[in-house]
């Protein structure tokens, strides 16, 4: 009980706080007040406005918001997105361009389990619709994820993954974004042994620990300073009676986003008062800057308890990947049998969470590849969100991953001759 009261506090606290938001707007906006003009009766209603907002999308999933697409026909073509495959802890979906031929890039986009949801990579997904078939992992928040699905750490994750994999086929081409990269490296391996006909086409790890001892930052410091007793003492809690998932143990999104807010205060104190002050001036809007990037960065999930520990302990801690010590359903997984799996790695000069370093590190794993089935890339000037979002991703690093997927478009053919002999 003592890790449920914790989850309920928060919660009520937060749910205070977009009543106290709520409040102040509604009792500032009273006719009443209008006779007598006061800027603090203005200012009130602005931050009632803002808080309100900000409390109240934590627990929102944001929507994709991808309705449309303008095809090369010159026509505006409707989206669907369809679910190709459902499990309990996330699913596999399509974003289906309705009228359009199939595009011979077949892309799934593997997005990262950390605290966000999958829209985090809305913008990466609008770029690559302009001429690829897009499949993305659709993660589900642990909440509302009843105790009966059971347990869901990270072997179950790359179990999930060498699914979707398989479904997908071996013309599949895989963009494993931060989190994610080192257990898509492992499952693509553990199907190169056990189903070497599903293996997909190309890999392209993008700003992923596979080896966070490469280099240091503040994320591996505090993965080597604290305990995994720490750890579970002071960041695991039980989902409350709210929710469906009531009971089971979670490292919750909001401690999760309350130390994100932490790290930058300064900056989002600035945010927010800025915000405020364009309501007061009425120069503010639903889709304005500020909450564009708030409604998705405030928009946070909560974590399996076992996927979170074990996420530190045998990624961080441990270095298990970076060892090639991975075990997965009491198989170690060899990253040496990958042998027709093109690879590259995408990491940002300036990336603080994932250093350049500690993704190329795959390429050395990687020991039955040939030299020229891999590839790297270092984007100057570019921060850890700008290698999947934003300028350097649109100007510099998709073209540069489609073009390696372009120039390995012949690897399946070998792949298959390969499996045939075998």
């Amino acid at each position: 009980m003592r890790y449920m009261a914790t989850y309920d506090f928060m919660e009520t606290f937060r749910n205070t706080s977009q009543w106290l938001g709520a409040t102040a707007k509604t009792m500032a906006s009273y006719p009443a007040f209008s006779a007598i003009p006061n800027p603090a009766l203005s200012w009130m209603a602005a931050w009632g406005h803002v808080t309100e907002r900000t409390f109240e999308r934590m627990v929102v999933k944001p929507d994709w918001g991808i309705h449309s697409f303008t095809c090369e026909d010159g026509k505006d073509h409707l989206v669907s997105i369809e679910t190709v495959v459902e499990k309990p802890f996330g699913n596999l979906i399509h974003f289906n361009v309705t009228g359009r031929e199939e595009q011979p890039r077949k892309i799934l986009l593997v997005a990262p389990m950390s605290g966000h949801y999958a829209t985090l990579l809305r913008s990466t997904v609008k770029s690559l619709l302009v001429n690829c078939e897009v499949y993305i992992t659709d993660w589900h928040n642990a909440r509302d994820i009843p105790v009966s699905a059971g347990k869901f750490d990270i072997e179950d994750y790359t179990l999930y993954l060498m699914d979707f994999m398989r479904h997908m086929g071996p013309e599949t081409n895989v963009v494993a974004v931060c989190q994610p990269a080192p257990l898509t490296l492992a499952a693509t391996a553990y199907l190169a042994e056990l189903d070497p006909s599903a293996q997909p086409r190309t890999l392209t790890l993008i700003g992923g620990p596979i080896n966070p001892d490469a280099v240091q930052t503040d994320v591996t410091d505090f993965g080597a300073r604290v305990t995994m007793g720490q750890l579970e003492e002071t960041m695991i809690q039980r989902v409350g009676f709210k929710y469906k998932g009531v009971g089971r143990l979670v490292y919750p999104g909001l401690l999760q986003l309350a130390s994100f807010m932490s790290m930058n205060s300064d900056r989002h104190s600035k945010a927010f008062n800025d915000q405020i002050l364009r309501v007061c001036r009425d120069e503010a809007s639903d889709h304005d800057a500020h909450n564009r990037f708030y409604d998705e960065y405030l928009a946070v999930m909560d974590m399996t308890a076992e996927f979170y520990l074990s996420t530190v302990d045998r990624i961080f801690k441990k270095c298990e990947i970076a060892k090639n010590e991975f075990v997965v359903d009491g198989h170690k997984v060899d990253m040496g049998k990958i042998t027709n799996v093109a690879v590259k790695t995408v990491e940002g000069a300036k990336d603080d969470i994932t250093a350049p370093g500690q993704c190329i590190a795959a390429l050395d794993l990687c020991t039955g590849l040939p030299d020229e089935m891999k590839a790297s890339h270092v984007e100057p000037g570019a921060g850890h969100y700008g290698i999947f979002a934003g300028k350097s991703w649109r100007n510099n690093i998709r073209p540069l991953v489609l073009d390696f997927i372009d120039a390995n478009a012949g690897t399946s053919k070998k792949k298959a001759a390969n499996v045939n002999a075998a």
